[in-house]
């Protein structure tokens, strides 16, 4: 029989499939296989001179100490300690291992008590803010001196933008917010409710009235706010219960509130503009006010923040001073100044 065919088919054969490669070892995940706890209790017994007053430091069991550090040195396949009856030492290895250790664990504590202090010690640091640009100028910034009298070691950043801000990478601390809150991440306390006011010049009213009804605003002149998206502001109010939109016919559009705001003291003509902005001017008589009947109410000024938990102390005590200060600047005017009908 000829056996070349045989040979020839196990020349062909496929090789025997290869040994799979030993994962080639992490030195970050290699290294967090040594008991951390372990380097903790010897760094305890080294400090402290013996095993029983390094239990009483980390407050657990003097056979909990002896276990943390066998099983290091098991990992280590090193001796650390000499240890007598009367007497516990470093080996040379052990004095090696600690002198490596002890800036990184001292880093570590340094690092726990900074951030422990960051919470609980003297406010300090860099508070970054965000605040809509005509409520971070009328009412945020007037308020930021005498909170940094108070507290001296803060450094405030503030940023005006009317346009949406992301904590994360934008790294703020607080905002100020208007409107309404739908972001489930933040927490929102309101500060004042925002009051959305129709408004026009003494002058302008007398020339050519007021708008009695939401319909009639189609007969006036309107000034209208454009945001910063890039569209135009749209009036809102309250109608039988429900929202109801307006996109007002301008005669003026500027991109800045405290430019809409001027022009109605022009006697250009009328548009709505939050409480905050107007009050002032309607207790002095520069403006009246109509309409009121429909504002909307379901909306707000909020000081917003990402967590309610584990607040850094100059979180906490500059919230705490902003919000009864803005709540007591008096810019409710929703209903003393809704302008009679002629």
């Amino acid at each position: 029989m000829n056996s070349e065919p045989f040979a020839m088919e196990a020349r062909r054969a496929p090789p025997p499939p290869a040994t799979p490669a030993r994962p080639a070892v992490d030195a970050l995940a290699s290294s967090f296989s040594t008991s951390y706890a372990g380097v903790l209790a010897f760094i305890a017994v080294v400090h402290e001179g013996s095993f029983a007053k390094a239990a009483e430091r980390l407050g657990i069991g003097r056979s909990a100490v002896s276990r943390s550090v066998q099983k290091l040195e098991t990992q280590l396949d090193t001796r650390l300690f000499l240890r007598t009856t009367r007497s516990t030492s470093l080996t040379s290895e052990g004095e090696l291992f600690y002198a490596n250790c002890k800036p990184g664990v001292e880093r570590i504590v340094q690092s726990v008590e900074e951030m422990r202090e960051l919470r609980c010690g003297i406010p300090r640091g860099q508070l970054r803010l965000h605040a809509t640009v005509d409520f971070g100028r009328k009412v945020v910034a007037p308020l930021l001196r005498g909170f940094h009298a108070s507290y001296p070691d803060i450094t405030l950043d503030l940023g005006l933008d009317d346009s949406p801000v992301d904590f994360i990478a934008d790294r703020i601390d607080v905002s100020f917010r208007n409107g309404r809150m739908d972001d489930s991440e933040l927490v929102a306390r309101q500060l004042i409710p925002m009051q959305m006011l129709v408004c026009a010049s003494p002058g302008y009213a007398r020339a050519h009235g007021l708008p009695q009804s939401i319909d009639e605003l189609e007969q006036h002149r309107c000034v209208n706010l454009r945001l910063a998206s890039g569209r135009i502001y749209e009036w809102e109010f309250k109608q039988n219960g429900l929202v109801r939109k307006v996109q007002a016919r301008a005669a003026h559009s500027f991109n800045d509130a405290d430019l809409v705001l001027q022009a109605v003291l022009d006697g250009e003509g009328v548009a709505q503009m939050a409480g905050y902005q107007v009050c002032e001017h309607l207790r002095a008589g520069r403006l009246v006010a109509c309409l009121s009947q429909h504002a909307p109410d379901d909306r707000g000024h909020f000081i917003c923040y990402l967590s309610r938990h584990q607040l850094p102390a100059r979180i906490r005590v500059f919230i705490d001073y902003m919000t009864p200060r803005i709540r007591a600047l008096d810019l409710h005017c929703l209903t003393s100044f809704n302008a009679p009908a002629p």
